[in-house]
């Protein structure tokens, strides 16, 4: 879609920018709680965005 959003079942849209930005913010939590180690930061962060896009709907 021209505007950079995909529809989901419900007929909403998700920007590519708020996948980034949920996915960055959940690894930034776990790194904060101490669950995530700042070092592995990339690898997490792949993962992490990977299950928001697909929970979101966001076509790749």
């Amino acid at each position: 879609m021209a505007s950079g959003k995909s529809v989901s079942d419900k007929g909403k849209g998700v920007s590519n920018e708020t996948v980034l930005k949920v996915s960055k913010e959940v690894v930034v939590k776990f790194i904060e709680v101490g669950r995530l180690s700042p070092a592995n930061f990339s690898e997490t962060f792949i993962e992490v965005h990977r299950v928001v896009r697909e929970a979101a709907g966001v076509d790749k």
